[in-house]
């Protein structure tokens, strides 16, 4: 692709985000929205191979439906209200229906069964645009929408995404198929607070976000989309390696890591709301995701490809990509922990 192209496209992306963070007004956070989408397609189909026109032709189609149903909702309650603004939601139909849309376009279960197989479509930096920078907006709408929203509906979008994302990725073998499932168990995490405390949906979105891309961008340094070919990546870079699986560990909230500080303060609120049944029930299906983050770990560390390869492995080559945006994200996702203090501080 073009660099001209490239950029345009990812200027067009940031001012689809913009546009709905910026917006109080429903047509202008639609608009935002569908900027978003249609630059992201082109990304998507660059490539030209089957699988990644597939992968965009679905995206299209299910965030083209999303976008029908936030439309109509935001039109039927301005019919009721006599008013098109984001925080104005006393229709209760029209309420429910922009959060199903809204979930739907950031792939909740049980509207999540589209992310996985785009998501394996895809290229990793093209995947990692998608479960990060595509989630910031409607995460966004959903945010401002929280005081008007059903608390129940909240909770069970959480819970379902949350043990839905952990029990699904337990038999996966595709990298990008296990980072979908995480995203959607993420997101069930950042909902089910949301409620009670929004400054901590938010501090998980941002540890989300740095985590998830410290991942996405050491499988993209090792070249590594499935399971067996993590087995070979010790010989050719042992301390990319070595990072990755603490990155890992990290987005699967392993203490002393990054990763464990939104559980832990999340469980923290939930039992603070008196809420222990649901503190109890997230916990487990942590336990879930954490399960196959070391299912990664151990392919990593402790096993050696079962299959001969068909071309000849280069002896710990020299790695030709960018090592700084590999490096600050990697930082960010392994050694903030300590910093909990200071982040809750801070937080508004």
């Amino acid at each position: 692709m073009s660099p001209y192209v490239l950029t345009v496209l990812l200027l067009s992306l940031g001012l689809g985000t913009v546009t709905t963070f910026a917006s109080s007004h429903w047509l202008l956070a639609w608009m935002g929205l569908e900027i978003n989408t249609l630059a992201i397609i082109p990304l998507m189909a660059q490539h030209h191979h089957p699988r990644a026109m597939e992968a965009a032709t679905k995206y299209f189609l299910v965030q083209a439906t999303a976008a029908a149903m936030i439309l109509f909702a935001s039109t039927m309650n301005a019919w009721t209200t006599g008013e098109w603004n984001i925080s104005s939601l006393p229709n209760p139909f029209a309420n429910v229906t922009l959060t199903i849309a809204l979930a739907l376009k950031i792939g909740m279960a049980p509207m999540h069964l589209w992310m996985p197989e785009i998501l394996q479509g895809l290229d990793l930096f093209t995947g990692l645009v998608m479960s990060t920078w595509q989630k910031l907006a409607p995460f966004a709408l959903i945010v401002q929408t929280t005081q008007a929203t059903s608390p129940a509906l909240l909770a069970s979008l959480g819970l379902f995404s949350s043990l839905i994302g952990g029990w699904s990725g337990l038999n996966q073998t595709q990298l990008r198929k296990i980072l979908a499932y995480s995203s959607i168990a993420h997101m069930g995490w950042m909902v089910i607070v949301l409620q009670y405390s929004p400054q901590l949906t938010m501090i998980a979105l941002g540890l989300y976000v740095s985590t998830t891309s410290a991942a996405f961008l050491t499988l993209k340094a090792l070249t590594s989309t499935k399971i067996n070919t993590l087995t070979m990546a010790w010989s050719k870079s042992p301390t990319l390696t070595s990072i990755s699986l603490l990155t890992l560990l990290s987005l699967g909230g392993l203490p002393p890591l990054t990763g464990f500080m939104s559980k832990w303060l999340i469980m923290q609120e939930l039992a603070k709301q008196d809420l222990p049944t649901m503190a109890t029930i997230m916990a487990l299906t942590a336990l879930l995701s954490l399960f196959f983050y070391l299912r990664l770990c151990h392919a990593i560390t402790l096993t050696l490809s079962p299959n001969t390869n068909n071309f000849t492995p280069q002896w710990r080559a020299l790695n030709t990509q960018p090592s700084l945006p590999v490096a600050l994200a990697v930082m960010v996702a392994i050694g903030l922990l300590p910093l909990t203090p200071a982040i809750l501080m801070m937080a508004p």
